[in-house]
């Protein structure tokens, strides 16, 4: 399977996973029903949940074990994406092409959507069927998923990022920002994955973190490049929203052409950290070239 076959899959499993959930929701809060249904399926490229798939399958986890970190990762991401744009945080009015939640439905119901995608995630861990030799994993799973999403993780890197805004901070200030704000879940993503394996070495294991901590960070450099380079047809919301806030970016802080070299610079380390596995790491090179070279 190619990358662009593997990842459509991988699209299609978390939204079946996904629909299948809302959808088991009783009627009793119609509205909130409908707008979690809107943000977590009117699109997106799912990365997270094909670095679940592709990681699990690379050290040979059964795929019905991978559905509900794949899919728990997921409603974390798009409760995230919701609560980002409100007015009172970057206020944006478009996201994936679409009217951002609070447009479409309302303030209160988008923050509600957020709160019950969060809380949603962490049923999906708790009740996902697993292989009867890994539900002993179950807890472990439920505790990457909130380090990667609270304080330590995705929630204190949004308070870092908001508290940089108008103000130069230092590169290391931002990469620590980016690896709570962005790299967080991602790394998340390649841990739920590794912890679903039987059988990896601790220096396996060190190296696949690594290349999902630098993956994490190129992901964000080359965010921040589209802002400035990118069409918002293509992005799907505003281009140039960062330069018009003020927002610390790589771009910002080291000019457009510097922050392309620093983007190669963690190309390569990713690809560095994969050539040291004894695995078939095809489809994660194949998804480290995508992510350095994605025009969305």
């Amino acid at each position: 399977m190619n990358l662009t076959t593997f990842q459509q899959h991988c699209r299609d499993k978390v939204n079946q996973t996904l629909s299948q959930t809302i959808d088991a929701l009783p009627e009793d809060s119609e509205m909130l029903k409908q707008a979690m249904n809107y943000a977590l399926l009117i699109g997106g490229k799912r990365m997270r949940p094909f670095l679940v798939y592709a990681v699990g399958s690379m050290l040979s986890v059964k795929e019905k074990n991978l559905d509900g970190p794949a899919a728990a990762i997921e409603a974390i991401h798009a409760y995230s994406l919701i609560h980002d744009d409100l007015p009172a945080m970057d206020d944006d009015n478009l996201r994936r092409g679409h009217p951002t939640l609070h447009i479409q439905f309302d303030e209160a119901t988008a923050i509600l959507a957020g709160d019950a995608l969060q809380t949603m995630a962490f049923e999906i861990l708790c009740d996902y069927p697993l292989s009867k030799e890994l539900v002993v994993k179950r807890i472990e799973l439920v505790k990457i998923i909130c380090q990667a999403s609270g304080y330590n993780g995705m929630c204190g890197g949004q308070a870092m990022d908001l508290a940089a805004t108008n103000k130069q901070i230092s590169q290391q200030q931002l990469q620590e920002l980016h690896g709570k704000k962005t790299g967080a879940l991602i790394r998340a993503c390649v841990e739920m994955a590794i912890t679903l394996s039987t059988d990896i070495t601790p220096h396996n294991r060190q190296q696949l973190m690594n290349f999902a901590k630098t993956i994490g960070l190129a992901f964000q450099v080359q965010d921040d490049i589209l802002d400035v380079t990118g069409d918002s047809k293509v992005l799907g919301k505003p281009q140039g929203s960062d330069q018009a806030k003020n927002k610390s970016t790589y771009p910002a802080m080291l000019g457009l052409e510097q922050a392309k070299v620093y983007l190669n610079e963690l190309h390569e380390q990713a690809l560095q950290a994969l050539r040291a596995l004894p695995y078939n790491t095809h489809m994660l090179v194949s998804f480290t070239d995508f992510v350095i070279h994605r025009t969305y």
